[in-house]
Order: structure tokens, then sequence, then C-alpha cells
């Protein structure tokens, strides 16, 4: 049974002095699972995670993450930049992009990020860029076709727009060598949202076998392997949680199998996780203001998928509590709605949950990667403050909710309408 990690009582608390809809994030969970995953894989000295800034990039959650020794994962200029003002510096910034222009390149070598190439073409990009070729580079792997663990395809690769095949690998190797690259990385995203302890463990045989032959053809340093992102978390509430733990033993059982023979045990470990480092220590919460009977039961929030899309994007999961009714039976189906012009405005479908009354708190769980992030102004709707709920009970407004003059701010149509937003 998924358990909220803050009571109605507190929530109550809260929403007195911020109103809802607003994303809260557990300071103590973001702590406990970082710690957890810097000892996982501390066998590596070298061992770093990059956070996937995408999925939450709120300066206090990163500042948490930069305490336990994380870096950023960046995957635009902006992002870039938000990470170059809160003091990451040289070694603490990947830059992870595609369709990359030369401004983004300039930027990324200015802040010492390591640059991860997407494609075979951009090494003369970066090239012209940049003027020459950094030392260090990172270079981004598709093995193609499809990707299998022992429960089955967990995606498709070879449909995937991101990486380069192994001969173009092993080409980029032999021309940035030749023009000055001394630290060569390998990246690879082979699955998304892998709820399965042999994710990391089977893409990292992948990976080491991969960078023993392309050393091996090619004559450069393999620096590092980055495992990316793709461990993903147990939206629903059947799925067992993966264990980072098991995860760590079985990517130092491949390093052991496949690096170490080929004396190429120097080789340092990266990870860029978002959805596992964040997502279960945030949760939307929303009010409810509406109920309608027609041909179903509907629950209206003052939340909406401007709040969080991924039901409505992608038609994902995300459990509900109904605060103050943890323990009462789920003897109710409703469709739980928000206000878009959209009929596909649901954060549920057909869901069994407790009797619902107009004023009660939804806990609309794991929506700490992926969740305030992807928001937008559709139909005008203005998005969420961001809490964070402290481990000692008090709580921070990490972002303030949106204002119809934010709303209004990039438009310059002051001879039009002077009086619209003061």
């Amino acid at each position: 049974m998924k358990k909220p990690f803050v009571t109605k009582e507190k929530i109550e608390e809260i929403a007195s002095e911020f109103p809802t809809p607003f994303h809260l994030y557990d300071e103590a969970g973001i702590r406990r699972n970082a710690e957890a995953v810097q000892k996982a894989f501390a066998w590596n000295p070298g061992f770093k995670e990059y956070f996937a800034v995408k999925a939450n990039p709120n300066p206090y959650l990163l500042n948490i993450l930069k305490e336990y020794g994380c870096g950023c994962d960046c995957s635009s200029i902006t992002e870039l930049m938000l990470a170059h003002e809160l003091g990451f510096g040289k070694g603490d910034i990947m830059f992870s992009a595609n369709c990359t222009q030369e401004a983004e390149y300039q930027y990324a070598e200015s802040v010492d990020g390591i640059i991860n190439l997407d494609d075979f073409t951009d090494v003369e990009l970066l090239e012209r860029s940049l003027g020459h070729i950094p030392e260090t580079i990172c270079c981004r792997f598709n093995p193609g076709g499809i990707f299998e663990l022992s429960n089955g395809i967990m995606d498709n690769p070879g449909d995937s727009k991101y990486g380069m095949s192994e001969s173009q690998m092993t080409e980029a190797f032999r021309i940035l060598s030749a023009k000055g690259a001394r630290h060569f990385g390998i990246h690879a995203f082979l699955a998304s949202n892998t709820v399965t302890n042999e994710y990391y463990p089977k893409l990292a045989g992948i990976l080491f076998e991969l960078a023993v032959r392309l050393h091996r053809e090619t004559g450069v340093h393999i620096d590092f392997i980055n495992l990316s992102g793709g461990v993903g978390i147990p939206y629903t509430e059947d799925q067992e949680p993966n264990d980072i733990q098991v995860i760590g033993e079985g990517v130092r059982q491949a390093y052991e199998a496949v690096l170490v023979p080929a004396g190429m045990d120097d080789i340092r470990i990266f990870t860029e996780m978002g959805r596992f480092m964040m997502g279960p220590y945030g949760a939307l919460i929303t009010k409810v203001i509406h109920e309608k009977h027609t041909y179903k039961e509907y629950i209206g929030c003052d939340a909406c998928a401007a709040n969080l899309m991924r039901p409505m994007m992608y038609g994902a999961y995300h459990h509900i509590t109904v605060l103050g009714k943890e323990n009462a039976p789920r003897d109710h189906v409703y469709d739980v709605t928000g206000s878009l012009c959209e009929n596909s405005d649901k954060f549920a479908i057909d869901r069994a949950l407790p009797k619902i009354n107009r004023g009660d708190y939804l806990f609309i769980h794991d929506t700490g990667a992926h969740g305030h992030s992807m928001g937008y102004q559709y139909n005008g709707k203005l998005r969420s403050a961001e809490i964070l709920l402290h481990e000692d009970g008090t709580f921070q407004l990490i972002r303030r909710a949106e204002t119809p003059k934010d709303y209004f701010a990039t438009l310059d149509f002051s001879d039009l309408v002077p009086n619209l937003v003061k």
C-alpha cells in the first residue's frame, strides 16, 4: 500500500499559508535515497551521480543533492546556466543534448561541462563551434534492435533518435583522438523507467564489452562509462521497488567480469538518474472543489494537467490517496479531473477510491520527477508553487505560484490594453 509522506493535518497547516494546488517535496526521503545511491556504488572510487536536471530543476533540491556529491546532467543551455549559478564546477556537469546548436557547445565548455555527443556529425559541429576538440569527451551509443531482459522486451533502441552505432562510435573516437581528445566516455540509455534490478547490470555489461572493443580498435583511453538513467520507480501498488544496493552489486560484478581482466579497472562509473532520485519524494497536493454525477462519477480538483501532464500525455498511472481516509474502503469509482477544456484532463479514470467530498485533499503520488517541470500554461493555467517539507516538519516555499502578471510578462501589447495587468 502506498503511503503519503505527510498527514492531512500537516497539509491543512501548509494550505493555510500556501493555497493548493502545489507540489510538495520530502527532504528526508531525498536525503535517504541520495545516501543509498552513494553507498551502492561506493566500490567504484570515481563514481558520480549526475542528476537529470530536466526531471526537476528546482535549485533548492539540486543543492540537497550537491551535498551528497551529485552533479548535474543538463540538456539545454538554460539548465547549464542553472547548474553553473548554483556552483557546480569542473567535473560536476554533463551536457547531453541532441540537435545541438553551436552556442550550446560554447557555453557548455565555458562552464567546464563534459560534452556528450549524440551523433557522429556532432564531431564536426563541435570542432567548428569551439575551434578545437576538448581533451575530455563522451559519445552516446545506440546498439539498435530491441533491448530485452528476462521479463521481456523493455524498449526499442533501433527506433530511438538518440546515439551512434558502434561503427560510428569507433570512427568518432579515432577522429576525436587525432584532434586532441585524451579522455573518453561512453554513454547509453536503452530503456525508460525500468522497475527491475536487472537493467543497470545488463546495460553495464553491454557498455563494458563495448569499451573493451573500442579500446582495442582505437587505442583510446576510456575514462568513464555513463549508465545514464532508466532506473525507475513503482508507480503502482503491485510493483516491487528497485533495490539500489542489488543494482550496484550487479554492476560491480559485471565490472569485475569484463573490465578487470582487460586491464581497464580504472574506469569510473557515472549515472544520471532523475526519476529514481526524486520521483517518490514529491507529490501534487490538490483540493477537491467539484463533483459531477452524470453517466459516470466525476471528482473535480483545483489542479489540472498543467500541473501534472503525465496522465494526460502518456496515460501514466499516479496513485492517489485521499488524505485522512487512508484506511477507508475504496468502494467508490471516480474519474478524477482537472478544469482544462480537454476531455483527457484526468488524473485517474475509473479509479476505486474512498468516498470523496468537496474540501478533501488529494495526495497524488510520485510527482517529484517530471511533475512540475513539465508544466505549461495552456488555457491560461498558471504553474503552481513548490514547497519543501523539511526533516523537522517545517516547510519552505521554494517556488512561488505564478500569477497572471507572469502569464502576460513576455507579451508587449501595452499600446493595446495598457490596463490589463498592473
